[in-house]
């Protein structure tokens, strides 16, 4: 088995620029392709209500302690794998598990993340077409001529939405087969300034409503008592968790197209810090609205396509803002997809020796394949529940135990020293291999006892 085809020789870490996909140019285009792929659904339509929920402020000081954590620990050392073994997914494993003389293990169990990244993408690709479909009733003028919730019922139902589904999943194709790294660097580059700018000018409009202090009281009032409840404790590790997009996959390919020169454990806390940023924005321009309006607060879909457009219908402008709004989630939307869909087709590149532009291809063809048959709300729903609660955690400890166990402290720790004035110290793996593989573990058990809690 060859274990990889793009990086140096097994046991040596790969050379700058190795991968025949090519590299990122600069930290700047890494960082915002890292941040692109965090920034998701979960920011815009789970962060904000789980704020006011479970304590407001104060359910900040946990986040911001496992966003921290994760993001130092976790994601650096799903880049650090991607860079040392010089490819994505499968092959990362199968290096991880060589060194126990066990790689064909490695390869198998690499099966496991790459499958929760696809399965991710079918569930996402049927959920951003919804966006489009509802981006483009706005765009016509027609998002407020009929009530939002027969509107959802309509686009959520069985083979509603295919043409949009199926636009979703051809533009992100189409932007993968135009280049792998120069793409996904490039729309990231456009993207994600466009999604900071948007909801900023959201989060200003939404300043002046009438009535919006009941939100900003609703999300940042702190509730210290809920500090003393263990649910307040376990959804803040799980929101910081998916949030940063850990998943034992996504990661580890952005990671293969890193230049060694590049500081990861700089930039993985740069793209903790702008995800963090990007789901307080959304707190800011989502619920003070809800509540100047006097509209109960909801979180998953029905917030967005039910609970918003009901928001803006009673704004001034409000087909605006609601264009303005749903460009943002797309945005966010298909810079998360692109990193799902690189995971499935680097793999499938790289094990099959076929070209990147035709294993893009196939990867869409197969998300859409899968994704038309779930586009009724419920399905998709119990899709996206059985991929985040167990396919996904799984393959994020999965990933959190070859690195820090299998592979060692020793080779990994070298790694994510490259590139910095300073080598890390001992206390970096004492703890990822000590708390943070721990913590992935419960992630996976609390997520199953919960019913979800990412």
């Amino acid at each position: 088995m060859n274990m990889k085809k793009n990086g140096g020789a097994f046991g040596k870490p790969a050379d700058k620029g190795s991968h025949k996909n090519g590299g990122f140019q600069n930290s700047l285009g890494f960082i915002l392709a890292c941040v692109g792929s965090a920034v998701g659904m979960g920011n815009i339509w789970l962060f904000p209500y789980r704020l006011g929920q479970y304590g407001g402020a104060a359910f900040l000081i946990p986040y911001f302690i496992f966003v921290g954590l994760f993001g130092l620990v976790g994601l650096s050392a799903e880049f650090a794998i991607g860079r040392r073994a010089g490819t994505g997914t499968l092959g990362s494993y199968e290096y991880c598990w060589e060194r126990r003389g066990k790689g064909k293990l490695g390869y198998a169990l690499g099966w496991i993340p790459l499958l929760g990244s696809l399965g991710i993408a079918i569930g996402y690709s049927v959920i951003l077409g919804w966006v489009l479909r509802t981006l483009g009733a706005g765009l016509a003028g027609t998002l407020f001529s009929v009530e939002p919730a027969a509107f959802f019922a309509e686009m959520s139902s069985s083979f509603g939405n295919i043409f949009c589904h199926g636009a979703v999943v051809a533009m992100a194709c189409a932007l993968l087969i135009a280049g792998a790294t120069k793409g996904i660097e490039k729309v990231n580059k456009i993207l994600m300034p466009s999604f900071f700018i948007l909801f900023v000018v959201l989060a200003v409009r939404v300043f002046f409503l009438e009535g919006s202090d009941a939100g900003y009281r609703f999300l940042f009032i702190p509730k210290w008592e809920y500090l003393l409840k263990a649910d307040t404790w376990v959804m803040a590790m799980g929101q910081a968790f998916f949030s940063l997009s850990i998943t034992g996959s996504g990661m580890i390919v952005y990671g293969s197209y890193l230049g060694k020169g590049e500081d990861i454990p700089k930039a993985s806390v740069n793209t903790a810090v702008f995800d963090t940023i990007a789901a307080m924005l959304a707190g800011l321009a989502i619920m003070p609205a809800v509540f100047a309006f006097g509209i109960e607060p909801a979180s998953g879909p029905p917030l967005m396509f039910i609970t918003l457009p009901q928001v803006f219908a009673q704004m001034p402008l409000g087909n605006v803002f609601a264009v303005f709004f749903f460009i943002s989630v797309a945005f966010a939307g298909i810079t998360s997809l692109i990193n799902m869909f690189e995971a499935v087709c680097e793999s499938w590149q790289t094990r099959f020796g076929m070209s990147h532009s035709l294993m893009a291809a196939l990867c869409g063809l197969v998300a859409f394949g899968v994704g038309v048959f779930i586009e009724d709300g419920n399905m998709v729903g119990m899709w996206m529940d059985f991929i985040t609660i167990l396919v996904v955690p799984f393959g994020a400890l999965l990933g959190a135990f070859s690195i820090y166990y299998v592979l060692g402290w020793k080779e990994i720790g070298e790694e994510l020293s490259i590139g910095r004035k300073n080598p890390l110290g001992s206390w970096f793996g004492m703890v990822g291999k000590y708390v943070y593989v721990p913590l992935a573990l419960f992630v996976f058990i609390l997520g199953i006892v919960y019913g979800g809690i990412g």
